[in-house]
């Protein structure tokens, strides 16, 4: 018997290799991925709400297909269709049977008898419509069913069948012909939706709409008749309005979506369809703002804005405003992200120097630093309002955003660190030396972008927001810039360390001299209402009046906004506090802010410190504070600015021992400021100068210090005089300070004498090019020498 098996087997051995062959040529016959076609780029928000779409590659309005198909549409698709669909395997023998019967008894084609599964095939093969293809179509379908559930095969269909025109898809045709997504159809809606892929040239939604009419509601009647609706539900439908011309799909976000188009990865992504971390009605919310600003601004000429709102916790993107959209006019340059443009910040920078600057114990939080004419190797920064008050308190000066302070700090801290820790914190765009930006990194001398300059915030907001959670320690992942993707999930990998880029104590404040800024049309007046938001802000203007900036930290949201022009043309009015403020602090009322920052007490130390100088009190200072400042505050030096001053029994006299016995003296302490501080200081606060020496105590006084100084120029400046509109040299005016106000001091260019000043010491004078030394000399004979050098022309 078994001899008898083998011969069978070896006689037959071709049919076994033939089906064995027809096996393998069915199992592979199906494609691994069904359709190639391309799709439309398409971003929603993070409940899945379309923000935006972009027409596909080759023309098509095609979204990628949607694993779930709406439910009424799937009871739509399989009664007009096929309605055997959940029962057979691919090709349906009766519904096959029945229109071969029909196209011969009429001699002309009047139903194909596909299955949806084979019009699934037929879609993704895109052959002609013949017999073979049929045959070859029901081939692929049997062996679709063996692949694909039900449902996926339901969403291929709905994915790509054409629904008139060049909309191609159930998503696409729903926004496209109804202005909303396919699960918020109704009954009527879907029902002629579902029956234009049948014959998508006849039955358009612009023509034959007595046609469409028709088919739709002999659909409604069969789904009324197999109790999918009941006789209202289809009577009711039947009444809605046919869908007339396409309309515009959403454009809520058209920035954002530019962008993914760019960061899209076809091997890493796998669809063209992002969901976002956006909040659509924030987002629209948003826009509108920036819209309603920019009909205000574009009367002087500023025509763009841009927002962005994160989420501190999570650094999550909540609104991406890139730019107002006005695509039909190019002159607006609409089309430019502005929150991806590398741009000059202005002085959003200061706050980290300032943080900074209090980690490593440099400074502590209300240190006088001095505010007076500066120059530093050719580089001379003004404040805004081009005044000086010679010493101010450093929270003060980062609250009112004075230039001068935070170069002259930079200058102490040094440009280097600065350059390097912004890199920590997330700033990439900073790709010169740091030698490149100097000390004018601090006003706006790099550039940075809308995207790296809120991550930042939020990282600092994160830091501070951690530090119960972590035990007083830091994690590095709280330094990670901002996301807009709902499908990248952060977890901390990093263990937390024992230190920081930025201490604690030292970011909160930073938040609290933020926080101090007046408010844009309110001034102080703000502080008055209980009600009102607590907000760290910043404002920032570059150079040129080109860029207006506003940045704003809760415990909850990083808000960012910039004003400008696209094309970098300054404007004169457009500076961060009139421009981009008013925009932010309207998006913060869309918001809903809690409780602020927990006071990192772990992180702080009590010390005393001088109430007049904000440094650490010594022995000479006669009024002393008790503040909390951060840890390394506990190495800051101490005061520098009391001294121990020795006067005659009067009081109203200074002495030396050479003058006076000791016991006769009076040792007070004294808050000395050095001149050139002491001469603006003095015009804005309650200054008491020191007493003047006592006429017979001025002998040998060669090793105090001059009791006067030279403001203007600063020692070896090179400055440039510009010609005058009449064609005749321009003047340069020296300043100099004296400690007595009644002292007469007497001036000298170049040993010339050239004339004399009392009480307001101002001089102008003409100096040729070249080197020269200018020569002050009091009535007492006290001298001061400064070098200068006048340039002959302008260096660039």
């Amino acid at each position: 018997m078994r001899q008898k098996i083998k011969n069978w087997i070896y006689k037959k051995k071709w049919w076994l290799s033939a089906a064995t062959f027809l096996l393998l040529l069915y199992s592979f016959s199906l494609p691994s991925r069904l359709f190639k076609t391309p799709t439309s780029f398409v971003i929603e928000d993070s409940n899945g709400e379309l923000l935006s779409a972009a027409i596909a590659a080759d023309g098509q309005w095609r979204f990628p297909a949607d694993k779930d198909v709406p439910e009424k549409f799937a009871e739509c698709i399989v009664s007009y269709e096929d309605k055997r669909f959940y029962y057979h395997w691919g090709v349906d023998i009766l519904a096959l049977s029945r229109a071969i019967k029909q196209n011969l008894r009429n001699h002309k084609v009047i139903s194909g008898g596909s299955t949806l599964t084979m019009q699934v095939i037929r879609l993704s093969r895109n052959k002609p419509r013949t017999i073979f293809q049929k045959l070859i179509e029901a081939v692929l379908a049997t062996r679709m069913e063996f692949t694909y559930s039900k449902k996926s095969i339901l969403s291929l269909y709905a994915g790509n069948a054409p629904f008139g025109g060049n909309v191609v898809g159930l998503e696409a045709a729903a926004w496209r012909y109804y202005g909303r997504s396919a699960s918020q159809l109704s009954w009527g809606e879907t029902a002629a939706l579902a029956v234009l892929p049948n014959s998508p040239a006849l039955v358009h939604p612009g023509r034959n709409r007595q046609i469409l009419l028709n088919k739709r509601n002999q659909l409604l009647e069969k789904l009324w008749h197999n109790k999918t609706i009941d006789s209202t539900t289809c009577q009711l439908a039947k009444l809605e309005p046919l869908p007339d011309q396409p309309q515009a799909l959403p454009q809520d976000a058209p920035h954002l979506l530019d962008r993914y188009r760019r960061d899209y990865q076809p091997g890493k992504d796998r669809s063209t369809r992002l969901q976002t971390t956006l909040d659509a009605q924030l987002q629209r919310n948003v826009s509108r703002i920036a819209e309603r600003y920019h009909n205000i601004y574009k009367a002087n000429g500023i025509n763009n804005i841009a927002a962005l709102v994160l989420d501190v916790e999570t650094g999550n993107t909540l609104a991406y405003v890139g730019n107002i959209y006005h695509p039909d006019n190019a002159e607006l340059e609409s089309h430019v992200d502005i929150i991806q443009a590398p741009r000059s910040p202005g002085s959003t920078l200061k706050p980290v120097l300032y943080a900074a600057m209090l980690t490593d114990g440099m400074l502590l939080p209300h240190s006088l630093v001095a505010d007076i004419p500066t120059q530093i190797a050719g580089y001379t920064p003004q404040n805004f309002d081009l005044g000086y008050d010679g010493a101010v308190p450093a929270s003060r000066a980062l609250a009112r955003s004075l230039n001068i302070p935070a170069v002259r700090m930079l200058q102490q801290y040094r440009y280097e660190r600065l350059h390097a820790l912004l890199k920590k914190l997330g700033i990439t765009t900073l790709n010169q030396p740091a030698d490149h930006y100097g000390l004018s990194l601090i006003l706006g001398g790099g550039e940075s972008t809308l995207w790296e300059l809120g991550g930042m915030y939020a990282s600092m907001a994160r830091t501070l927001l951690h530090l119960d959670q972590y035990n007083g320690k830091y994690d590095a992942d709280d330094i990670h810039p901002p996301n807009y993707r709902k499908d990248i999930k952060r977890i901390s990998r990093h263990t937390p360390a024992a230190s920081g880029p930025l201490d604690a104590g030292a970011i909160w404040y930073t938040f609290q001299a933020m926080e101090e800024v007046m408010r844009p049309g309110e001034e102080l007046l703000w502080q008055q209402f209980s009600s009102s938001q607590r907000i760290a802000w910043k404002t920032g203007t570059s150079f040129g009046f080109r860029d207006g900036w506003a940045i704003g930290v809760t415990p909850q949201y990083v808000v960012g906004v910039w004003v400008g022009n696209a094309d970098g043309e300054g404007r004169p009015g457009l500076i961060g506090v009139a421009t981009a403020a008013p925009v932010m602090f309207d998006v913060f009322r869309l918001l809903q802010t809690g409780s602020w920052f927990n006071t990192p007490y772990n992180k702080l130390r009590k010390i005393e410190v001088c109430r007049q100088s904000g440094y650490r009190a010594g022995e000479l200072c006669p009024e002393k504070d008790s503040i909390a400042v951060p840890l390394a505050g506990l190495r800051s030096g101490i005061c520098p600015y009391h001294q121990l001053v020795h006067l005659d029994h009067t009081g109203q006299w200074r002495v030396t021992d050479d003058c006076e016995s000791p016991s006769q003296m009076k040792h007070v302490p004294w808050f000395v400021l050095p001149p050139a501080m002491e001469f603006y200081y003095r015009t804005k606060h309650n200054y008491l100068p020191l007493p003047p020496y006592k006429q017979d105590c001025l002998a040998g006084l060669a090793q105090e210090k001059p009791p006067m100084e030279l403001i203007y120029p600063r020692p070896d400046a090179r400055i440039y005089v510009p010609i005058e509109i009449d064609g005749t040299p321009g003047e340069t005016v020296f300043t100099a300070t004296h400690r007595n106000i009644t002292e007469k001091i007497y001036w000298h260019l170049d040993n010339n004498y050239v004339g004399s000043t009392e009480e307001y010491h101002q001089l102008a004078l003409h100096p040729k090019p070249g080197k020269h030394t200018i020569t002050l000399v009091d009535e007492e004979g006290e001298q001061v020498h400064v070098s200068f050098e006048i340039l002959e022309k302008e260096n660039n």
